[in-house]
Order: C-alpha cells, then structure tokens, then sequence
C-alpha cells in the first residue's frame, strides 16, 4: 500500500513538476513576439494608502460622533465636523506633512468614487423613506406651510445672490444659474435628520411632527427639482442636447418610473411577502433597478443622484417592507460610505480661505439669510394656519435643520462650478451652523414639559 501511495505520488506530482521545470529550463531566452496585445498601464489607487485613509476616517468620525451624541446633537453633525477637522482646516494646518502623506491630493479619486457610491445608496433610502401619499392626508395646512417654507427661502437667497454675485463669483458662472442654486441650497431640509430628531424627542405622532415630516418631504422634491433644473441649464454646454430636449427626456423617464414601473416593483413587495425577505437574487435584480435609474439620469445629463432619489421614491411604501429594505442598505452606507463622503467634503472645505472680516461677514449673512427664510417662513404659515406661536417657530426650527441633504447640494454645486471653494466653505458652515443649532432651539421653544 506504501509503495502504491509513492508510485500514485510520484505520478501525479513529482511528473508534472519535472515536466513545469523542464519547460521553464527550455524556454528561458525564447524571443518574445512583437504583437502589442497589453493595455496601456493604468495608475492604481494605492489600496495600502486607502485603508489607511478609510481606517483613520471611521474611528475619526466614530469619535467625533459620539462626542457630538453626548451633548444631544446629532451624531451626523460629529461624523461632518471629522470630516472638516481631517481637511485643511486643521489637519492641514496644523501638521501640513502629515496631511498630505496620509490625505495626497492624487488620492481623492478613489474616495470620491466611494462616497459618490455611499451618496447613490442614501437618496435611494431617502426617496424610499418618502411617502407621497402620507402627503395628502395633511389638508391644505400642509400645503400652505410647505410651499412657504420653500419659496421664503428660495426668493431671500435669490436677494442674498444679489449681493454675492459681484463678490464671491466670477463672469464665468451666470447669474440666473448661481441665484437659483443659492435659493435651492437655503431651502433644502434633511429630511433623514429631522425625522430622527422628532423620534428621540417623542414628536413623531404630533401634529407638529406630522406636519414637520409632510413639509420637509416636499421640500426635498421641491429642491431636487430645482437642482436638477440648474444642473441641466449648467450641463447643455457639454451636452449633446439641448435644455429643452433633455427636459423631455426626464420628463419621460419620469413617467416611465411612476407609471411603467409600478407592476414590476410591486414583485419585490410580493416575493418580500410571501418569503419574509429578499433572496439573494431579487437584492441583485434591486440594486441594478437602482443603478440603471442613476445612470439614466446621468446619460440625459443630470446628476445621478436624482434617479437614485426616484428609484427609492417609486418603490412600494409598506412601512414593514421599507424598513427591511434600508436595513439592508443602511450598516454599509452609514458606518463606511457616507463617512468617506464627509472626509471628502472636509478636504474640500477650507475654513482658512475666511480671511479677514468682510469674509467672516459674508458667512454671517449667508447664516443669518438661512435661518430668516427657514424658521420666519415656515412660523409665520404655519400661525396663520392655526398653529399657535410656540408650535409655529418650532415647526421652523424643525425645518431649519439642513444636514447632510445640504452637503449634497453643496458638493454638486462644487462639482458643476456654480459655487467658488470660499462659497461652499461659507456654506458648509451654515449648513452646520443651521443643524446644530436646532436641538437646543427646539428644546427652548417646546420644552417636553409643554408637549407632555
């Protein structure tokens, strides 16, 4: 039996390794032939540098947000002040070295990649935490204090662009582009922030809260749909098509999903039921839903982050079935991607280009303008809509809160060049500014005491 097991060995492993040594004995020196079958060399992320950038952003933002937990704020305003604290303005400031070692500016290609990814997979579980049909059920009330929530906004930060324009842009950006995008950023609300806000606090079956979630989800549509307007107006130049043509597009591709799509997306909800989860292959068959619907916004000369938005929105709205579907998609993108989407952002954001008073002034404004629209806009509706004082101002709180919605508006506004860098860091601090500044607002003017 031995020697069987030495003979079978020797057979099938010592031959074929005498044979492989033979070869490589034979063919050294052979010469090559001159056919050019290789791809050009591509350079490749440093995937060492990468982890090490990827580790030191999450015990960063961990960090920073448990802090930011600890002094009731929420734990997204600690994960963006990380992200602003790894950037320039600090990291960069105080140890130059070690920023650009472990931050090189060669590097931020694949953490816009991945944060870009992390931002595709959070407007989906936005728009599929949106219910447009909750929407009706809130009388015209609602409709009054949403759509004066929004347009207050909107026209201050078209005043607001007046005064800008000469001083924070240049002749390159049109002025119609930039008082649009202004009035769009002041009107946005973090919908996914305020809707935590009101669950910690106990508001989510008030009237109050109710409200609050029915406005701050027309707000986002809204926004959206005017961002997408700007992004198309700025896009056309380096678009096949004109304005008008890829309005049409979007309209029919709009059409198609609500519509077209309704029958299709309502299998998920079916297979959900009858099996209590998602195989495997229905979780692949929904995530390419999500990415053809991205890129078919992108291919007509949008953001792709509006057809992510609009594939979450038109997906079925049980709340069993919603909430199986964002825990499926929310550990991944809330502990590693969006993370890497505030580290981003703070990379690009330079409190340091505030020099001087007069910038410091414009931010101020840019805050003081910001607060005015949201809290007066939506407090005064809402009083005239039968709400008193003390519920009026603290739905305007509510709908101060900007997020990381805000980033997301500031960051395409970035990237199509409506904004300068000294804009979107004055804008970033607004945006924090605004967030922060709603718990303890919101505690002063509805004390639990009073709601109890």
């Amino acid at each position: 039996m031995n020697r069987r097991l030495a003979f079978t060995y020797c057979a099938l492993v010592g031959v074929p390794l005498a044979v492989l040594l033979a070869v490589l004995a034979k063919g050294t020196g052979t010469p090559a032939s001159d056919i050019a079958g290789h791809p050009p060399e591509r350079a490749l992320p440093n995937l060492a540098l990468l982890a090490a950038q990827i580790s030191v952003i999450i015990l960063v933002s961990r960090v920073v947000g448990s802090l930011a937990a600890k002094i009731r704020q929420p734990r997204v305003i600690g994960e963006v002040l990380a992200g602003i604290l790894l950037g320039p303005s600090l990291l960069g400031w105080m140890a130059p070295e070690l920023s650009v070692s472990l931050f090189p500016p060669a590097s931020f290609g694949a953490l816009y990649a991945l944060s870009q990814l992390g931002l595709v997979l959070f407007m989906f579980m936005v728009g599929l935490q949106l219910d447009v049909q909750e929407l009706r059920h809130q009388g015209r009330a609602a409709i009054v204090i949403s759509h004066a929530s929004i347009a207050t906004p909107m026209a201050l930060g078209g005043l607001l662009a007046v005064y800008l324009y000469p001083r924070l842009s240049s002749a390159s950006v049109n002025f119609v582009e930039f008082a649009l995008f202004m009035g769009a950023a002041m009107s946005v609300t973090a919908f996914p922030v305020l809707a935590r806000i009101l669950s910690e606090r106990g508001l989510t079956g008030s009237r109050m809260g109710t409200m609050a979630i029915a406005c701050a989800a027309i707000d986002d549509v809204t926004g959206w749909c005017v961002l997408a307007y700007i992004v198309g107006r700025v896009r056309t130049a380096q678009s096949n098509f004109s304005l008008p043509v890829m309005i049409a597009g979007l309209l029919l591709f709009f059409a198609v999903m609500v519509w077209g799509m309704r029958t299709p997306l309502a299998k998920f909800e079916g297979v959900y039921r009858k099996r209590g989860e998602l195989p495997d292959n229905w979780k692949a068959f929904l995530l390419l839903f999500l990415m053809v619907s991205a890129l078919a916004t992108e291919a007509l000369g949008f953001h792709l982050l509006f057809g992510a938005f609009l594939a979450g929105a038109v997906m079925p709205k049980p709340r069993d079935f919603v909430a199986y579907v964002v825990g499926k998609f929310e550990s991944l993108t809330v502990l590693l991607l969006l993370p890497l989407f505030f580290a981003y952002t703070g990379l690009r954001t330079n409190i340091g280009q505030l020099k001087g008073h007069t910038m410091w002034w414009y931010c101020l404004l840019i805050v003081l303008v910001a607060v005015a629209g949201k809290v007066g806009g939506t407090g005064i509706a809402a009083r005239l809509g039968g709400m008193n004082w003390r519920e009026s101002l603290s739905l305007g709180a509510l709908m101060n809160t900007r997020g990381l919605m805000e980033l997301v508006v500031l960051n395409i506004g970035l990237e199509i060049r409506v904004i300068s860098p000294a804009l979107f860091s004055m804008m970033v601090v607004m945006a924090i500014a605004t967030t922060m500044m709603t718990p303890p607002l919101l505690h002063w003017l509805y004390p639990k005491a009073e709601f109890r």
